[in-house]
């Protein structure tokens, strides 16, 4: 069963060890991203994440939230190949889009990915994701309304 639990000394190894499939692109490495959570510790709003299959770590995630707008970024997401297709990253969002409802502090989740990524394009849709017209970074911006 897909869940998360916060970055400890318990599984820092294994969340670093992620690596991309050789190639890819589209996510930032997770110890950079970690590196970037911790720059922003001080704001309170970002919260890197493993994401775990049962009791094996298989994938990591960084939301940001942003309680003006009213929104939760899904930041980061990142799947090693050994654990790509197997529907974790489908599920892991499902949950978040939940919680996210559930907290009701937020009219929106919203993410954004790399033109060419289309595996990510394709299940953000199925999620009910839908483009804003917005590119960010050079990613396109997608958004899921919750009210």
């Amino acid at each position: 069963m897909v869940h998360f639990k916060a970055i400890t000394e318990d599984n820092f190894g294994a969340i670093i060890a992620m690596k991309r499939p050789d190639g890819e692109h589209y996510v930032s490495n997770n110890a950079y991203s970690l590196a970037q959570a911790w720059l922003y510790r001080d704001n309170g709003d970002v919260y890197p994440f493993a994401i775990y299959n049962d009791d094996e770590p298989v994938g990591f995630m960084m939301l940001d939230e942003d309680l003006d707008e009213r929104c939760l970024y899904l930041w980061r997401i990142m799947f090693p190949p050994e654990h790509q297709g197997k529907g974790y990253g489908t599920e892991a969002i499902r949950q978040i889009i939940e919680l996210a409802r559930a907290a009701g502090k937020y009219d929106c989740v919203a993410l954004d990915y790399l033109p060419g990524n289309t595996i990510a394009e394709h299940v953000y849709t199925k999620l009910g994701f839908r483009p804003t017209g917005e590119i960010s970074n050079g990613e396109v911006v997608m958004r899921l309304d919750l009210t």
